[in-house]
C-alpha cells in the first residue's frame, strides 16, 4: 500500500502542473534577463518608426559580443542627466549638442536610434545630422520646424566607447543632443522585432 500511495502521489496532476508552471516561468523571467526582453514605446520620440504602445523585442545578447551600428534602434540606460534634461556637470553652449554626458547612469530605459559612434564628429542642421562634415541619409526621420534644439551647428566629437543617441521624431525628441552620449556599456540591447499591433508585426 504505500509503494502505492507514493507512486500516486508522484503523479499526482495539480503537482505536475505546478512544477510545469513553475519551470515555464523560470525560463521566461532567465530569457527575458539574459537573451531577450520586451519592451513598449512609451512616447512619440520615435514616431513614424515606432508608435506610443507598440511592442519591440530587444537583443540583450548580440551586444555583448559586437558594438551596436550607426542606425540601430536600441533600448539604453540614459545619462543620470536626461532625468533632469542636464548636460555633464558644466552645461552647453546653446549652438552645439551636449558633448559630454554626466557620470552618473538613469535608472530609465529610453529607445532611440544610434547617429553617431566613437570619434565621430556631429553637428544637427534642420533637425538632420551630419556627421564629419556630410549629411546623413535619414528617410526614417519627421522633421520639425519649430524644434529648439534642431540646429545644434558647432561640431562635437563623440567621446571614445560612446554613442550619440536621437530619436526620429526630431521635434519631440529628448536626446543626446540635450543630455549627452551615452556609455557603451550602458546600452542594454538591439530592438529587432515589433510584435504587437498586429498590422505592424515584423522586423525593425
Amino acid at each position: 500500500m504505500a509503494v502505492s500511495a507514493r507512486r500516486a502521489r508522484a503523479k499526482n496532476p495539480l503537482t505536475e502542473t505546478l512544477s510545469i508552471v513553475i519551470v515555464a516561468v523560470g525560463l521566461a523571467l532567465g530569457i527575458q534577463a539574459f537573451v531577450v526582453k520586451p519592451f513598449r514605446i512609451p512616447s512619440e520620440s520615435m514616431v513614424p518608426t515606432l508608435a506610443v504602445g507598440q511592442r519591440v523585442l530587444v537583443d540583450r545578447v548580440g551586444g555583448r559580443f559586437s558594438e551596436p551600428d550607426r542606425g540601430d534602434v536600441v533600448v539604453f540606460n540614459p545619462p543620470a542627466g536626461a532625468d533632469d534634461g542636464s548636460c555633464g556637470d558644466l552645461g552647453v553652449p546653446a549652438d552645439q549638442a551636449c558633448p559630454e554626458p554626466t557620470n552618473q547612469r538613469s535608472d530609465t530605459n529610453f529607445i532611440k536610434r544610434v547617429v553617431a559612434g566613437p570619434g565621430d564628429r556631429l553637428k544637427v542642421v534642420d533637425g538632420r545630422v551630419y556627421l564629419n562634415g556630410e549629411r546623413q541619409s535619414e528617410p526614417f526621420v519627421r522633421p520639425d520646424a519649430n524644434c529648439p534644439i534642431c540646429d545644434l551647428p558647432e561640431e562635437i566629437t563623440i567621446p571614445a566607447d560612446h554613442f550619440f543617441m536621437m530619436g526620429d521624431n526630431r521635434g519631440e525628441s529628448a536626446d543626446s543632443r540635450e543630455w549627452g552620449p551615452v556609455p557603451e556599456d550602458w546600452i542594454v540591447g538591439k530592438a529587432f522585432f515589433t510584435y504587437w499591433p498586429v498590422d505592424r508585426i515584423g522586423p525593425l
